[in-house]
């Protein structure tokens, strides 16, 4: 299997002109799921004894099992959160599965590591962390969230103080499902923060359910706060500043899950949504949503990335030699031994592109996602849920009942036209579009919103 014959040069010749082809799809098909029974009848039995070939491989994949897929950089893919790679992260990507690198540690993987560094470096300098800021490159904003609160409650047991009864955080109503999941793996508690009218969460409600926990005789400690900057379902930014005054005067880590949102750090026209995020001791924002990396990539940045080694560091013998070496051992600072060298494909895009040309893609997707709303605004069915902060904009059609939404939703789909799930809010199902694709036009939002009418 290892060895390189004219059988291994024919596949790979096949296989770099099936990437080259779907490259140049402008737009590539929308395409869509079908059922087991009809993926059995198309593909039969792909694992066998003898095996059926690379080539047979690689045409049922292009002609069966691809299109069974949903195209997620579609320009009207805008449902759940889409990707948009460039075209030299994409290409780079089969540079890095060929390099068989190990990036986990510095000893095995320093080039790579350097290389992704720098990468990191350029989002801990958009969030206005300090000199000395640092962190990895995960699989996504899971493990980032959970990885965060690992080394957050680390901190708060070096700090000192007798063992509570039960560890907690504090995290607003609308925080990501991850965190809720993650406190969940850690065995840690959650104390809900209620939002406002307008879905953020700011210091003052924040100050007063630390004062009712105070006085709840609860036994628990609180270790961390975590804020929002975007939020997956509405793109709604916290009140980061009034949060991070709030959670420093509590002795709290901040820790803020900006996966989606963060990306808009690139951006002038939303930076100013985000003040506060520099005085955070953790924050994320996947490369993989809206900064147009392939997956998967998430970004976990640390104030102080010394904490963050003393909670996640492993030591066995074996690992040794890795210790002896030491310089930057990417495996350090999150809940991950082995890891791809993830942020390879973001770095070799923002080393070819520019990170002014990332700051300008991500400036015409909220130009889109304006024009989005405003264009909701001019039909008369059609009604905002709230206005946009980022670029998620969510609105519903008046008098239509939720199996018209899906059977819509169905159709465009089935249509090759759109993909646009509906989703929920307060208990009632909307439509949103989120806008992550410099490819998605004026035209792309107005045949959507003209189906609808």
């Amino acid at each position: 299997m290892h060895e390189w014959t004219a059988e291994t040069e024919d596949l790979a010749s096949a296989v770099v002109a099936y990437a080259q082809d779907r490259l140049r799809m402008r737009p590539p098909p929308l395409d869509g799921p079908l059922p087991p029974a009809e993926l059995e009848r198309l593909a039969g039995e792909t694992v066998t004894q003898a095996g059926i070939g690379g080539r047979r491989a690689l045409e049922l994949f292009a002609d069966v099992l691809a299109p069974a897929c949903i195209s997620i950089d579609h320009p009207r893919y805008f449902s759940f959160i889409p990707c948009a790679p460039t075209p030299a992260s994409t290409m780079f990507d089969l540079v890095v599965g060929a390099s068989s690198i190990y990036g986990g540690s510095w000893l095995e993987g320093a080039g790579a590591v350097f290389a992704e560094n720098q990468a990191l470096a350029w989002l801990a300098s958009l969030a206005g962390l300090p000199e000395g800021a640092g962190g990895v490159f995960v699989q996504g904003g899971t493990i980032a969230n959970v990885s965060a609160l690992v080394a957050a409650r680390h901190a708060a047991r070096a700090g000192g103080g007798p063992e509570p009864a039960r560890w907690a955080i504090a995290a607003s109503s609308e925080v990501h499902s991850s965190v809720v999941s993650g406190a969940a793996a850690i065995d840690v508690d959650v104390v809900p923060v209620e939002t406002g009218s307008d879905g953020r969460l700011t210091g003052g409600a924040l100050a007063s359910a630390l004062e009712v926990e105070a006085r709840s005789g609860s036994g628990r400690r609180l270790f961390a706060v975590v804020a929002t900057g975007g939020t997956t379902n509405l793109g709604i930014v916290d009140d980061l500043a009034s949060v991070a005054a709030v959670a420093k005067e509590a002795g709290l880590w901040l820790h803020v899950d900006a996966a989606y949102g963060g990306a808009a750090l690139a951006a002038p026209s939303a930076r100013a949504l985000f003040t506060g995020i520099e005085r955070a001791d953790s924050f994320v924002v996947d490369p993989h949503k809206w900064l147009f990396a392939p997956f998967d990539c998430a970004a976990l940045l640390y104030r102080d990335p010394a904490q963050a080694s003393a909670a996640h560091a492993q030591h066995a013998g074996y690992l040794e030699p890795i210790r002896m070496s030491h310089d930057w051992d990417p495996s350090d600072y999150a809940l991950h031994l082995t890891r791809r060298a993830r942020g390879l494909p973001f770095w070799f895009s923002l080393a070819s592109y520019g990170t002014d040309a990332y700051a300008a893609a991500v400036e015409r997707t909220l130009e889109v996602a304006r024009y989005a709303a405003s264009s909701v605004k001019r039909r008369e069915p059609l009604e905002l849920v709230m206005e946009p902060m980022l670029s998620v904009v969510a609105f519903r059609r008046r008098g239509w009942a939720p199996d018209q939404y899906f059977a819509w939703s169905k159709q465009m789909l089935d249509s090759g036209t759109a993909f646009v799930v509906p989703s929920s809010h307060e208990g009632e199902v909307v439509l949103r579009l989120a806008i992550v694709n410099p490819r998605s036009s004026e035209e792309d939002v107005d045949l959507v919103l003209d189906s609808l009418s």
